[in-house]
């Protein structure tokens, strides 16, 4: 595929800003439809860079012939279903970050992307954040071996608002949202699968209905471990914060800054064409469709993540 590469985006809110601004930096791709839960609010999204059609419905935009891929940027109890609507409709699809809150509807994405032929990507931005491809090219080089990682996902989110503060209308999960974040770079980083995963969790939330607070362990079958903290309750620095401690050397990374353990800053600025996680996310899932193959972070790469927090979920209702 040489010609331009058209798209829509369902899901108007704050990631899905995050998409449209990492795409205008892109050659060859054009957002012509948006779909957003209200009209209103969509439309002045779409004026503001410059989209065509607006729908409330993804329906509408699949029926557009033009369309050749979507981006799901939706609740997180909606990206399995609407991804397999997206595949059963002919269109390339990546879907945010999770795939799904149920391992049994990621399958039924996998088969569904099998069955289409299609490419199906879920968002797994710390794969493409230049502070862990750095590390990942050490690894690949051989340069650096993971003995351990620690990771501290921390928010302070004690109602149910989105990254940039907005109501939100769907509830965010510790388990099925941000561990799979760390789940999956873990085992990517590591190149070797999850064999062993334990977690705690704290009191549920009397309003939210989730834990706010949460504890992982993981271990990979090359011995490597990690343990993972997850909070909701965290009113300091937030974010993530992950510490690689390796053979031969110790790093600290946070988004797109990275340190080694003596503190010393390390410059990733040229890792790769741009310095946003999102944008560079959004290349790939493109490159992959004029190019016919398999992205990095494709639904058959980053089901095992799924399978995990599968596990771990289990751990965590039995009684």
């Amino acid at each position: 595929m040489t010609q331009t590469i058209r798209v829509a985006l369902a899901g108007a809110g704050a990631f899905g800003i995050k998409h449209l601004d990492g795409i205008q930096k892109i050659d060859g791709v054009e957002v012509v439809s948006l779909v957003g839960r209200r009209l209103e609010p969509t439309q002045e999204v779409a004026k503001k860079y410059g989209i065509g059609h607006v729908a409330t419905e993804l329906s509408e935009a699949l029926a557009r012939p033009e369309v050749d891929a979507v981006i799901l940027c939706t609740p997180t109890q909606m990206h399995a279903a609407q991804a397999i609507e997206c595949l059963q409709a002919g269109k390339h699809v990546q879907v945010e970050i999770p795939l799904c809150d149920k391992l049994a509807d990621g399958q039924r994405v996998l088969d569904a992307q099998q069955r289409a032929g299609r490419i199906a990507m879920v968002g797994h931005t710390r794969r493409f954040n230049p502070s862990h491809q750095w590390v990942h090219k050490k690894i690949a080089a051989g340069e650096f071996h993971i003995q351990q990682m620690d990771v501290q996902t921390y928010f302070f989110r004690r109602t149910n608002t989105n990254a940039l503060g907005q109501p939100r209308s769907w509830t965010d999960h510790l388990l099925w949202h941000h561990a799979a974040h760390t789940v999956d770079l873990f085992a990517y980083q590591a190149g070797s699968p999850i064999v062993q995963a334990n977690a705690l969790q704290g009191p549920i939330h009397p309003q939210l209905g989730i834990a706010m607070d949460m504890s992982i362990q993981l271990k990979a079958a090359n011995g490597a471990i990690c343990t993972l903290s997850l909070s909701f309750n965290n009113d300091g620095p937030l974010g993530t914060f992950f510490r690689y401690i390796g053979d031969t050397g110790t790093y600290l990374a946070r988004y797109d800054d990275l340190v080694t353990g003596r503190d010393e800053k390390i410059d990733v600025s040229k890792v790769d064409v741009s310095m946003n996680g999102i944008e560079l996310q959004d290349r790939e899932f493109f490159a992959a469709i004029r190019e016919g193959r398999e992205p990095n972070a494709s639904v058959r790469q980053v089901f095992g993540c799924y399978q995990v927090l599968h596990d771990l979920q289990r751990q965590l209702t039995a009684p």
